[in-house]
């Protein structure tokens, strides 16, 4: 009988014992920073502990962010709805069965003012989770810290802003591509003077994994687009030493548990050598600082009281390889948006691997191992092989003009579910060790009639808003997007004066047309 072939998800094969690895000379808070980005890790902090959360209206997030909070949430990280996402107003047509479904529903500064009720700012950090429209929901959390009296200067957190991964993997982008990139070299070079603690892009691997690839196809394409960010900053003037350090990352936790430790710890050593290749001199713009979710398209809803186990191994394999911040998924999420009890199991499954399990006592404890280093070297040879290639085409912009990125990632998708087929791979509960539904019936859903709370709101704030005054701002941003102008300032008087959401795209789906 021929030997059966052990390999990880990406075809890495994997030897059945592992007597040798090259030798470790660099250690933690070093370059290349393999071992991670801090001397002492999770000794010195935690990573910080966010609960992805957001639905229906501002009203009831904001419910949602308190519970949390109490909980002992350390960051907030909020879900938008599509139409939001998109840059339509709940009353748009186009919004239509959305609105507050995958996320909150934003249309204007009133809605983040009653978003963040009660929250100081200042005090916390947060995470959008927003791309086609981030210059516009970025403008409204500066407007509002500053309603608050707080230091803009001082306000820390993330948005997405990842347009490439849009075109390649997710499908919520605007604007064609060099439109896209204008806008977000734009809030680079604004916050870099005005909001420097604020993460001006969180370079995301995670929906081009559960797009269907593999890790090493998340890896590479993530990082091939973190260069094209970088190149693009570069091309404007700006002084990678700046504004490297305020890029992040987003990378997906799947269940191959060594894999995406070895991915982790590759992908830290592959951005350094990046930047460094760039011109970045100061270290801290050669660190891959990065966020991780645990794998939601690793979520089964058959037996799904099954995912706590699948969430607790990734959110382990996450800490072992080194994030900077974490959150973890809802046990019910293959059935719907998380219930109160689901999102605080998921938190509790980090804070028992925080305080419970011994794994933060030593930094990378698995450094030396000779199957994860001999792992982290194969992943980076692999991904380097894809980042040579799109390198080869002339960078991420034109590997996703020609198709190539989303080729890839439904090639490794349509491998996968083969294999699910087949039984070669085994999902517990799915296609192995299947059983009559269990019951779980406590699901959480969103009445339909939240577009006409939304729709309300919007009509009674424009015949209360200074409508001159937004008339006057659309009109002055409409010139500047004609021409070379940095679009923030204009983006953010505009949403001073209650323009909507809706009403700031607009403008410039007028200008840069749509893709």
């Amino acid at each position: 009988m021929e030997d059966k072939k052990f390999t990880t998800t990406s075809g890495i094969e994997i030897k059945e014992i592992y007597t040798s690895a090259r030798p470790i000379t660099e250690l933690p808070g070093e370059f290349p920073y393999t071992r991670g980005i801090q001397k002492d890790m999770y000794r010195g902090r935690l990573w910080t502990m966010r609960q992805y959360a957001g639905f229906s209206t501002a009203e009831e997030s904001n419910k949602r962010y308190h519970y949390l909070l109490k909980q002992g949430t350390m960051g907030l990280s909020v879900a938008f709805d599509l139409p939001t996402q998109i840059g339509y107003d709940s009353d748009h047509e186009m919004s239509e069965g959305e609105v507050g479904k995958v996320g909150v529903a934003i249309d204007s500064l009133k809605d983040i003012e009653i978003l963040f009720d009660g929250i100081e700012l200042q005090k916390i950090t947060t995470s959008m989770t927003i791309n086609a429209t981030a210059s516009i929901l970025l403008a409204m959390y500066i407007a509002l810290a500053r309603k608050q009296g707080a230091d803009i200067r001082q306000i820390s957190g993330t948005i997405q802003n990842d347009i490439l991964k849009e075109y390649a993997a997710r499908g919520t982008y605007i604007y064609p591509p060099k439109a896209s990139m204008r806008i977000i070299t734009d809030i680079f070079e604004y916050c870099s003077k005005e909001v420097p603690k604020w993460n001006t892009i969180s370079i995301s691997g995670y929906h081009i994994r559960e797009a269907g690839s593999t890790a090493v196809q998340e890896l590479a394409f993530t990082l091939a687009n973190g260069k094209a960010y970088l190149n693009a900053a570069l091309e404007k003037g700006l002084d990678i030493n700046v504004f490297a350090k305020r890029l992040s990352f987003f990378f997906n936790c799947h269940n191959n548990f060594f894999e995406e430790i070895a991915k982790f710890r590759a992908a830290r050593r592959m951005w350094a050598k990046i930047t460094k290749e760039l011109g970045a001199t100061d270290e801290k713009a050669q660190m891959l600082r990065f966020h991780t979710q645990t794998g939601g398209s690793t979520l089964t809803a058959q037996q799904p009281l099954n995912n706590v186990i699948r969430v607790s191994n990734q959110a382990m394999a996450a800490v072992l390889g080194g994030t900077q911040s974490l959150h973890t998924n809802g046990y019910d999420e293959a059935l719907s948006l998380p219930t109160e009890a689901a999102a605080k199991i998921a938190l509790r499954t980090q804070q028992v691997i925080a305080f419970e399990s011994g794994v933060t006592d030593t930094v990378d404890p698995l450094a030396g191992s000779y199957f994860v280093e001999n792992l982290t070297d194969e992943i980076e040879a692999a991904a380097q092989l894809y980042i040579d290639k799109i390198d080869a085409m002339g960078g991420s912009v034109n590997a996703i003009e020609n198709g190539y990125i989303q080729n890839e990632i439904g090639d490794a998708a349509y491998q996968y579910q083969v294999e699910i087929e087949a039984g070669t791979r085994v999902i517990v509960g799915v296609n192995k060790f299947t059983q009559e539904q269990e019951g779980i019936n406590d699901v959480f859903t969103i009445d339909e009639s939240i577009r006409t709370i939304q729709t309300d709101k919007l009509n009674k704030l424009k015949s209360e808003r200074d409508n001159v005054a937004v008339e006057k701002a659309l009109s002055d941003l409409k010139i500047a997007a004609a021409g070379t102008e940095n679009l923030m300032p204009y983006i953010l008087v505009a949403v001073e004066a209650y323009a909507s959401l809706g009403e700031i795209a607009d403008v410039l789906r007028s200008v840069f047309g749509e893709y």
